[in-house]
């Protein structure tokens, strides 16, 4: 018997098969009223008001199979809408999923995906609500994430004020290290590399501090998934003002050192522009005490643009259509 006949495959068990395969791994928490199942969720909203983000991942351009597992990129799809609803200061309450695969895909790398969608929300205590399956010549996710403001203000990216500093939470750089050495084809033989690769295949946002931004008084946030300077880019044209980064503010982490390294580059042009950690830059009252999760790398002041060490150098970073 050949092995493909050996493989359950999506094809192998339909339409609503898969649907009931993939909702048996779902459990749901307090925020849904009514889960899968009807012809839409209801999710409580005790704010009386809902942030929602969506995003997509497409195959061959957000992710490879031979790159990640089916955990990873649930884990991934999962982190970076979360990571929105967390940089406006609300708290994930819920995702949906839109889901498009090939027949041909094995039934193990749904339930991995599912699962790492699964872990992922539970991690913020979200649940997934609902969604959506159809065939597809690739895999592609399309996911919404609501998020609960707990009765404060949504923090925009048009709050920043000349005289406030620019601080940042969670790792920079990491994820871009780790595409690097995969794109290279460079040999991942040490643990600082295999960090690094992790930190693309899994982000690791630091969810929590979202909310915790908007109490110390936030005036601007966003999530880092297009690269720092581009991301403040956007913070700094609708707000109206400039961003001065210091260089020397930034903590190379040891792994994005080692492949930085390996493969003869500045690590800094990696923290400043690389995308995907999902980390959180937001902006602040000059004189909040901020904690040790928050590291001051620049301040705001009058003008446009950003500029790191006095010199605009280009904001790089992630462009979908690059």
């Amino acid at each position: 018997m050949c092995v493909r006949r050996c493989v359950i495959t999506v094809g192998d068990l339909g339409e609503f098969g898969a649907i009931n395969r993939i909702t048996g791994r779902l459990p749901q928490g307090a925020a849904v009223m009514l889960g899968p199942g009807d012809d839409a969720a209801v999710i409580g909203a005790p704010d009386g008001r809902v942030a929602v983000s969506t995003d997509l991942l497409i195959e061959g351009r957000h992710f490879r199979r031979d790159w990640s597992s089916g955990y990873d990129v649930g884990r991934k799809a999962a982190a970076q809408n979360l990571a929105d609803v967390a940089a406006m200061g609300a708290t994930p309450t819920c995702i949906v999923v839109g889901l498009g695969m090939p027949a041909d895909l094995p039934v193990a790398w749904l339930d991995a995906l599912t699962d790492g969608i699964r872990d992922e929300c539970a991690v913020v205590g979200a649940s997934v609500a609902g969604g959506d399956i159809t065939r597809c010549d690739l895999v592609v996710l399309g996911v919404t994430a609501l998020g609960d403001l707990g009765g404060r203000p949504p923090i925009t990216r048009a709050g920043a004020a000349p005289g406030q500093i620019v601080a940042v939470s969670g790792r920079l750089g990491y994820a871009a290290a780790g595409w690097a050495l995969l794109d290279a084809g460079a040999p991942v033989d040490s643990a600082a590399l295999q960090e690094v690769v992790a930190a693309h295949r899994r982000p690791c946002p630091p969810y929590a501090e979202g909310p915790r931004a908007a109490e110390l008084g936030a005036t601007a946030m966003l999530d880092v998934s297009d690269g720092l300077l581009q991301d403040l880019g956007h913070v700094a044209k609708a707000s109206g003002v400039r961003v001065e980064l210091d260089p020397q503010a930034f903590a190379i982490g040891e792994p994005v050192a080692a492949a930085a390294k390996e493969l003869g580059v500045d690590p800094l042009e990696w923290v400043l522009t690389g995308g995907e950690d999902h980390a959180l830059a937001a902006v602040f009252p000059q004189g909040v005490r901020l904690p040790a999760s928050w590291h001051v790398v620049g301040r705001v002041v009058e003008g446009d643009g950003v500029l790191v060490n006095g010199r605009e150098i280009g904001h790089g970073g992630w462009d979908h259509f690059r």
